[in-house]
Formats: structure tokens, C-alpha cells, sequence
């Protein structure tokens, strides 16, 4: 599985902006899809995750109530909505995939990573 991370850009505090990551390969459909994200010098963080048919989403303390996660698994694509965005969820933000059916927040989960898109919110 290949995937390949779009959507981010430069906003202004409270903006929203929707990532989109596109896989293209067999299998995405069979598995779950996680975001993360990195701030430079940083270790990746753990941002929202949906398992394999869309049931379950799990996210970070830090945005929940403004980030959504989707997929649409027709068109091998999941989606991070942010809303509300705050100088804080400035960071290069990363899709993964691969492994297991259900959600889960370690980066050891997933075996499939896109190459991320920069996401920088000014106050």
C-alpha cells in the first residue's frame, strides 16, 4: 500500500483545513487509518485514528471536538478534518496504514506511512 498525504497549507488561527490521504495498492479497505503528526525536533504524535470500515475513530486529548477522521473506502481515501485550528497544530502531519483492522495510538501499528504535508496555523 502506497499513500500519499495532501490538503495542508498555511491558515490563520481558528480556519479549518481537510487532509486528505489517498492509498493506492490492495488491502487499505481491510485496515485502519491513523494520522499523526511531527513538530521539527519532536517525536510524531498520535492525532486521530478510524478502524478499517469506519465504526470506531479515536483522537488526541489536544483535538477532539475539532478534528474529524473519515474514510471513504470506495475511493481508498481518508480525510482529516480540522476545524478550528490553533497556532499549536502547526506540524508536517502524516497518514499510516497497514496491520491490524483496529484503531490504535502507537506508531508501531502501522506498517504504511505517506510522506506527510506541512500544516501551519498563524496567530
Amino acid at each position: 500500500v502506497q499513500l500519499q498525504a495532501s490538503g495542508g497549507g498555511l491558515v490563520q488561527a481558528g480556519d479549518s483545513l481537510r487532509l486528505s490521504c489517498a492509498a493506492s495498492g490492495r488491502g487499505f479497505s481491510s485496515n485502519a487509518v491513523a494520522w499523526f503528526r511531527q513538530v521539527a525536533k519532536q517525536g510524531r504524535e498520535f492525532v486521530a485514528a478510524i478502524n478499517w470500515n469506519g465504526g470506531d475513530t479515536d483522537y488526541a486529548e489536544s483535538v477532539k471536538g475539532r478534528f474529524t477522521v473519515s474514510r471513504d473506502n470506495a475511493e481508498s481515501t481518508s480525510y482529516l478534518q480540522m476545524n478550528n485550528l490553533k497556532p499549536e497544530d502547526t506540524a508536517i502531519y502524516y497518514c499510516a496504514s497497514g496491520k491490524y483492522r483496529w484503531t490504535t495510538t502507537a506508531q508501531q501499528g502501522y506498517a504504511y506511512w505517506g510522506q506527510g504535508t506541512l500544516v501551519t496555523v498563524s496567530s
